[in-house]
């Protein structure tokens, strides 16, 4: 779409269109809501598809993720930019290929960094955000394919709130903490899952309550 964001996704997956059955929405954002808060890991049903470790992603790692940092070489780290001390960012190698995978499989995955576990390529339609990075052209695709179910009025309005809360993020970075002007694509969407709550209701968004919102998930209370 011109506007950048994602394709329709009115639920209904045909071979004609090559769609991919994302699930209903209200269920995956609940999902997602646990994966993000180490409840669970995120379950995709990614099939034979490895875009997100090889599209040329940079992975970050909290400060107390003492196991993943253990399993990862610290001259494959460097500090993220805009966060605090501590937080450092995996790169990939020459190939846009994350350095911890060897032919095809995850050298750490019992010790993957909690961006691995929790990382969805849904979240890209559900935010109405379009992977525009040209190294992340099979990522894009792929979560082109995605289709949500709205089969309650809860599901729409789940969805609603999350592309509000994306639209808000992007359109209004400058009235938040500076972090947010940083964010790549996924960070976004993540964020707007992470707060739509507080567009949920369908009336104006308070400043201060999503500035309140956007600190305390990106810095911490």
């Amino acid at each position: 779409m011109s506007d950048g964001s994602a394709g329709a996704d009115d639920g209904v997956t045909t071979a004609a269109d090559d769609g991919l059955a994302a699930g209903p929405f209200a269920a995956w954002a609940d999902a997602m809501d646990a994966a993000l808060a180490g409840d669970r890991d995120a379950d995709v049903p990614c099939g034979t598809c490895t875009a997100c470790c090889t599209s040329s992603q940079f992975i970050h790692i909290g400060p107390h993720e003492t196991d993943a940092l253990a399993h990862i070489p610290a001259a494959l780290r460097f500090p993220a930019p805009g966060l605090p001390k501590g937080h450092v960012l995996l790169g990939y190698d020459e190939r846009g290929h994350c350095p911890m995978l060897s032919d095809g499989l995850c050298t750490i995955y019992d010790h993957r960094p909690r961006t691995c576990r929790t990382y969805d390529c849904r979240v890209f339609p559900a935010a109405g955000i379009e992977v525009d990075d040209a190294t992340k052209r099979e990522i894009r695709d792929r979560a082109r394919r995605w289709r949500f179910d709205h089969p309650t009025e809860d599901d729409r309005t789940e969805h609603d709130a999350v592309r509000a809360a994306a639209t808000y993020l992007r359109e209004r970075a400058d009235e938040l903490p500076d972090v947010v002007a940083h964010l790549d694509a996924t960070q976004l969407a993540v964020l707007a899952v992470e707060v739509r709550d507080e567009f949920n209701d369908g009336d104006v968004p308070d400043p201060e309550r999503v500035h309140a919102e956007v600190s305390d998930r990106l810095l911490g209370p």
